[in-house]
């Protein structure tokens, strides 16, 4: 028997209090974007969710294959009729058994989707404030990279960017320099210069980021590189934008008293859905 929100029920009737990924954060997840029926990135999310799996020793099924990782995420779409523009999201998690120590390195998995409104990339140009959060940090080291269910900063930078009127929130690391927003990969644009943190740094190693740094190499006159921005690089930006799966590209419009342009996050939102389009 458990107390749950003060009620006495039978444990069975509460899979978490045994589930590691509650117990714990003993868990890996994938958020993905379903469009027309076609899982976009998919090749990229797989390896990615692969190699976490190998970061935090689960064991990975035999038949996890990616053909397999799209046959179960596609027939939820499908099933719920929302296939044509949808997010998606898996979590892997080391089944029951343990305390820190697992009795097992076998693991079990989690699909739930949502629909979505559009089945392309737009972007966003209404007011987006932002803010350092500085409450906690960023580690740099391999476990920042990679999506773990222990996800606490950006639950409390969340609430922190609430509460002072914040569309979103940049995360520092350890060493004080600038990683990443709440819910993104940031991009910084500079005269000719587009720079984004390296994953070195501690920021996750977002597809929407890889899909960004391609195209953006191919944008004559641009310079593409991955190098440290500190809070003080904030104020010299010309273009501030952040990018994830789901959204795209997110140009941050105020950052404190300075403001910014959205030129090239205009660009690349079109040949982002190009480059959708083609595939």
């Amino acid at each position: 028997m458990i107390n749950f929100n003060g009620n006495i029920v039978a444990q069975d009737d509460n899979i978490l209090t045994q589930n590691r990924a509650f117990l714990y954060g003993d868990g890996v997840f994938e958020t993905l974007k379903i469009v027309n029926d076609k899982i976009l990135f998919l090749e990229d999310h797989y390896f990615r969710l692969m190699a976490s799996m190998r970061v935090v020793r689960m064991e990975i099924p035999m038949n996890f294959t990616m053909e397999y990782f799209e046959e179960q995420v596609l027939s939820l779409v499908n099933q719920k009729n929302i296939s044509s523009s949808a997010r998606a999201r898996i979590t892997v998690f080391r089944n029951d058994g343990g305390l820190y120590l697992p009795k097992t390195n076998e693991v079990s998995f989690l699909i739930h989707a949502t629909a979505l409104e559009s089945t392309s990339y737009a972007l966003n140009i209404g007011e987006y404030e932002v803010d350092l959060y500085k409450d906690f940090y960023v580690t740099k080291q391999l476990l920042s990279s990679i999506k773990t269910t222990n996800k606490m900063i950006n639950v409390t930078g969340s609430i922190f960017a609430h509460e002072n009127g914040l569309a979103n929130c940049l995360l520092v690391n350890d060493t004080k320099n600038v990683v990443e927003a709440l819910q993104g990969n940031l991009f910084m644009v500079v005269g000719k210069k587009m720079i984004t943190p390296p994953i070195s740094e501690g920021c996750l190693n977002g597809i929407m980021r890889k899909q960004i740094l391609s195209l953006a190499k191919k944008v004559e006159g641009i310079e593409v590189v991955e190098e440290i921005i500190s809070p003080f690089d904030l104020q010299k930006a010309d273009e501030l934008f952040l990018t994830n799966v789901i959204t795209g590209i997110q140009p941050i419009t105020k950052y404190r008293k300075k403001e910014f342009t959205s030129n090239l996050a205009h660009l690349l939102v079109q040949k982002l859905n190009e480059s959708i389009s083609e595939n």
